[in-house]
């Protein structure tokens, strides 16, 4: 079976993560984001797999070659410019033009049953088939009306208030016959959810919705990155340690997962579920609090509290410092006395002087220095880079 996974977005929602990162390659559990998609897809039986890529895509290929350790193909297609949902799997029509296959975005965290999906494509007339959740608020995702038999009869794009007729959300996973690249424009930014599917509705052509369940989301924003985190760390067997670990009068208690040469200080306390990468060193009477993720390479000095955070590569925090609810990206370092609350995100290459505080929500840019003694209250921007962070 054969899938598609749209990676050609900038990823502005996530900035200012995604300076450094394409989206799909935005760490979770310390692998990139589409590893974790590649390998439910291995499972679920896709093993053709075409990436569309854009923004970064480089980077992407060289992350995951060939396809072969997940026990798949990957082919690679690039968008010269931006070419839409749609247009960008038409321009890899090639690839998909011999049998039905599934389109899925590169920043999808799920654990659904796309194999039932598929299957129920095969078994209907539709040449298309829309995965459908029903959610709480599903202003930012488009909104699907479905009858009995499966039949969506109208589709709208990020509804506003009063235009909310339902709360089947669409997942942005769909199963294609390859007949809808009769309807897609060559060389055209054309989107599945704008274009095609109401061009599709208005000529009364047959479009089938199926509930999924399970668990789903883009990874749009850093709520929903921190989410995703979440479900991963939930799904953790067990304990796992990799290689060589030092601890000394060290209180652990899983699930962990502990890369190699980890070290943990005297009177320290991990409360799983974690992920701790590689090289990385914890000091004394540090507190590192269930759902949090330390990168390769980091360094928690004592007396430190981490609590549901997300720390990339190459981090360092400062003695006495409290992390709660953060992410922070690579090679940032954190003072004395600093106190990063719940929702901030810091950028790569970010220094944070001593006793300083980082508010609720805030998003610091990349390669900003933060002076000591700060209480930083809104968005902190590096005018050397893109200051924008509204968009896909």
């Amino acid at each position: 079976m054969k899938a598609c996974i749209m990676c050609g977005g900038a990823g502005t929602r996530l900035r200012p993560l995604t300076f450094k990162h394409p989206k799909p390659s935005i760490p979770i559990l310390n692998e990139p984001s589409v590893r974790h998609l590649i390998e439910h897809l291995s499972r679920e039986g896709f093993n053709e797999i075409v990436m569309t890529l854009g923004y970064m895509g480089e980077r992407i290929e060289e992350q995951l070659g060939d396809g072969h350790i997940f026990g798949v193909h990957i082919d690679y297609v690039y968008e010269k410019e931006k070419m839409g949902t749609a247009g960008g799997v038409k321009n890899a029509e090639e690839y998909l033009k011999n049998e039905p296959f599934i389109v899925l975005g590169g920043d999808h965290v799920l654990n659904l049953d796309l194999r039932e999906m598929y299957r129920f494509h095969e078994a209907n007339d539709a040449p298309i088939t829309i995965g459908l959740l029903s959610i709480d608020d599903p202003r930012e995702f488009g909104i699907a009306d479905m009858d009995i038999n499966n039949r969506i009869h109208r589709f709208l794009e990020k509804p506003k208030s009063g235009q909310i007729f339902s709360n089947l959300a669409s997942t942005g996973i769909y199963v294609c016959d390859p007949s809808i690249f009769d309807w897609i424009p060559e060389n055209t930014r054309y989107d599945f959810a704008k274009d095609l599917f109401p061009a599709m509705l208005a000529a009364d052509e047959k479009i089938n919705g199926v509930l999924v369940r399970g668990k789903w989301t883009d990874v749009g924003s850093s709520a929903a990155y921190r989410q995703a985190q979440r479900w991963m760390l939930d799904a953790l067997p067990g304990t796992t340690i990799e290689g060589h670990f030092a601890a000394k009068n060290a209180r652990i208690r899983g699930p962990l997962k502990i890369g190699n040469n980890v070290s943990v200080g005297s009177n320290s306390s991990l409360v799983g579920p974690i992920v701790i990468g590689e090289n990385s060193v914890i000091g004394d009477n540090v507190l590192v609090g269930p759902y949090s993720v330390i990168g390769s390479n980091c360094v928690i000095e004592d007396n430190a509290k981490l609590l549901s955070s997300y720390l990339f590569d190459h981090v360092r925090i400062g003695e006495n410092s409290n992390i709660s609810g953060a992410i922070v990206a690579d090679d940032t370092i954190i003072g004395e006395n600093c106190s990063l609350e719940n929702g901030t995100v810091i950028g790569h290459k970010v220094i944070i002087g001593n006793n300083s505080t980082i508010h609720s929500g805030v998003k610091v840019w990349p390669e900003v220095m933060i002076n000591k003694n700060s209480s930083i209250k809104e968005i902190t921007l590096n005018p050397d880079y893109d200051t924008s962070y509204d968009g896909s």
